[in-house]
């Protein structure tokens, strides 16, 4: 199959404070969210706020990798576009701010709020490195804009090395707050509860269950939808451990979570870069839940080969969970405001392929529906990020009945060999009517899939030239029939 060049003009430019971004830059992502420079990881406070939904994040203020960990902080009004907002909580003292929740304190049940005031209020963990990790807390009495560090921290120190990741949120039934927070070695989740966001009680333990193959971090417990049955909901218990997740679900009655899925492993993302997602906290009466994570893994975050910026936020997810046979399926899919980004469509429909057909739409940076009927022998699928001999390839494997995707023929330009260590990534998915669809985001250094309506997600990054830009359709000796393709250029969601 012949393989042309094209040059790739991607961005704009934006203007941070004092300091500015190109947003030009090789690899950079122009409609997921990353920071102007310098490291991110996990999304931290996710909360919806007087219009405003604020997303803060562990953040390096000083340099291109781990350390010195800050609270970033952006605000948008839609989910897709973001306005980047001065530091909020810094590093002091030599205790670092690891990952946590913010919370408006609406019902003011605690007295951080002054003068009628409501508070938001941020709880973290202080981390003492090596020493100790508590919890802390920070109020803003100007939404969100300025941070005061709480004089009576730690709000909930057990004296211990690994004891972190408050994810914290009103449970009406019982009138009190609920933190979730992790035991990272013993991989268990703690479950507390407060009246005031200072005082708190321990009321249960969950795990170790699923994967214990590495420290658990970062839990999130929301209430999401039954999918199709109005009115009914479940619980979804989600925890990071080393570089993936796992979710539960099951119900929780505000002291205890109970699991009614099967003891096996479910991930809500199948690829290598998905980690530490949490939801939105406080979100309007009828908003569907919706998650964020870091689109990175720590085999090999800090080598990856991107500047002035290091770390990317996946699209936002909206979650559902169905019943399938015995167990119960989580259901993401991007959020419906993402369409404001498209321009005209390119389609093809009832398009026959047998090796490879090079579509004349070309794009690092596009949405991408496709409907297709698998080959019944072999593999059959998309190439994104196609040059003379490199593509990241996603397809479906009949013989092992797998969505799968491979990286191993991408461009290599990280400085450690543990990325193409990590290079190919499969689950299982059921074809429907010996149909597959898939629901696909590209945007130059990242790739997120959506399969069957999001029964199953898949997430990874890859680095391909800028003159890799060619979308190609591929079968085998025995055809792959593509019943529609659908693809959409971006918009850059950064402006001047």
């Amino acid at each position: 199959m012949k393989r042309f060049l094209c040059v790739l003009l991607c961005g704009i430019s934006v203007q941070l404070a004092a300091q500015t971004a190109t947003y030009k830059e090789l690899y950079r992502p122009q409609f997921h969210f990353t920071p102007a420079k310098n490291w991110i990881n996990d999304p931290n406070g996710l909360v919806y706020y007087k219009g405003q939904y604020h997303m803060f994040y562990q953040h390096n203020p000083f340099g291109n990798q781990w350390g010195h960990m800050t609270w970033g902080h952006a605000t948008s009004t839609d989910l897709v576009h973001w306005k980047h907002q001065p530091i909020a909580i810094p590093e002091a003292n030599g205790t670092m701010i690891f990952s946590g929740t913010c919370v408006a304190d609406v019902n003011k049940t605690s007295d951080y709020g002054k003068n009628g005031k409501t508070a938001m209020v941020a709880i973290y963990t202080g981390h003492q490195e090596n020493i100790n990790q508590s919890q802390h807390a920070a109020f803003s009495l100007d939404d969100g804009k300025t941070w005061t560090k709480a004089a009576g921290n730690p709000i909930l120190d057990l004296h211990k090395k690994d004891f972190r990741d408050p994810k914290v949120f009103w449970y009406a039934p019982e009138n009190y707050w609920v933190m979730c927070v992790m035991f990272p070695v013993e991989h268990l989740v703690q479950f507390y509860s407060s009246p005031n966001l200072k005082d708190w009680t321990h009321q249960s333990d969950f795990g170790p269950a699923g994967d214990t193959t590495g420290v658990w971090e970062c839990p999130d417990l929301t209430e999401v939808p039954v999918a199709g049955e109005p009115g009914k909901t479940k619980w979804v218990l989600q925890t990071s451990q080393n570089a993936s997740m796992q979710y539960f679900v099951g119900d929780f009655d505000g002291k205890k979570f109970t699991n009614e899925n099967p003891a096996e492993i479910a991930r809500p993302d199948y690829g290598p870069d998905y980690y530490a997602a949490i939801c939105y906290g406080q979100l309007p009466k009828g908003h569907a839940p919706t998650a964020i994570g870091w689109m990175n893994n720590w085999n090999y975050a800090n080598d990856i080969p991107t500047k002035p910026w290091k770390g990317t936020m996946s699209l936002p997810r909206t979650l559902s969970v169905k019943k399938e046979n015995d167990r119960w399926v989580l259901l993401q899919q991007p959020i419906a405001a993402l369409q404001s980004l498209r321009g005209k469509p390119f389609e093809v429909k009832n398009k026959e392929v047998y090796f490879f057909h090079d579509l004349p739409f070309r794009s690092q940076q596009c949405e991408m529906i496709v409907e297709m009927q698998p080959s019944l022998k072999n593999k059959s699928g998309v190439q994104l990020g196609v040059g003379s001999k490199t593509d990241l390839e996603i397809g479906y494997d009949p013989l092992e009945g797998v969505l799968y995707i491979d990286r191993m023929r991408t461009p290599d330009k990280t400085k450690t060999d543990k990325f193409y260590t990590f290079n190919y990534f499969t689950t299982p998915v059921k074809l429907k009517d010996n149909k597959l669809k898939l629901h696909i985001f590209f945007d130059h250094s990242v790739v997120e899939v959506f399969a069957n309506d999001g029964e199953v997600v898949m997430s990874a990054q890859f680095f391909p030239d800028a003159k890799d830009n060619y979308i190609s359709l591929f079968g085998s000796t025995e055809k792959a029939v593509f019943d529609q393709v659908r693809c959409w250029p971006l918009k850059s969601i950064w402006k001047p």
